[in-house]
């Protein structure tokens, strides 16, 4: 029953550190990635389409994304849902390819990146903290209950402590990572 719980809570922590790669692949480090444009809904005869079911993004150098739409209707609507993105990006059409060049980012923009990357961080953690809290309050219902005995209940918590601790310091050092990242020139 403990056991369930803490493996339970450690998949969860799991997922939270998952998501949180996921966020910090959205912000752009002044390095070309397809994943930039992942979120960018393009305009497919009235229906908003996510860019990747409508064209091949490709990197085309390191300061550099090659987007090219699979009908040559869609190059406008794409150069123009790219435009509208707000993404910072300006894509230039050259006949059915669209080149989307990458910006340098400066270094106050690197700052202010710097400070969304700590706060994703923080949100991972607050759902770290949560798993293990909502795990603590299973085991004080088994307690009540009578299922478990204090000393159990006393183990357990320390071990869903120690497995919050680990998730803790992963996502410290993924942070570290992306902020030695943002920063680097």
């Amino acid at each position: 029953m403990i056991d369930e719980i803490i493996q339970d809570a450690e998949v969860r922590m799991k997922k939270s550190v998952e998501s949180l790669h996921t966020e910090l692949a959205k912000i752009r480090t002044g390095r070309a990635h397809p994943s930039i444009l992942d979120h960018v809904m393009v305009n497919y005869y009235g229906t908003p389409t996510p860019i990747k079911q409508v064209a091949n993004v490709v990197v085309e150098d390191s300061r550099t994304l090659a987007v090219t739409p699979w009908e040559k209707d869609l190059v406008g609507a794409v150069e123009k849902a790219i435009m509208t993105a707000d993404l910072g990006l300006n894509p230039a059409s050259a006949g059915t390819v669209i080149r989307v060049p990458m910006p340098a980012l400066t270094e106050e923009r690197r700052r202010d990146l710097v400070k969304v990357v700590k706060a994703e961080g923080e949100g991972a953690k607050v759902a770290v903290r949560n798993i293990r809290r909502d795990a603590n309050g299973d085991f004080k219902d088994l307690l009540k209950e009578k299922e478990i005995s204090e000393d159990e209940a006393r183990k357990a918590e320390d071990n869903i402590q120690k497995v919050t601790d680990r998730y803790i310091a992963e996502i410290d050092a993924v942070i570290a990572a992306k902020d030695k990242e943002m920063m680097a020139v």
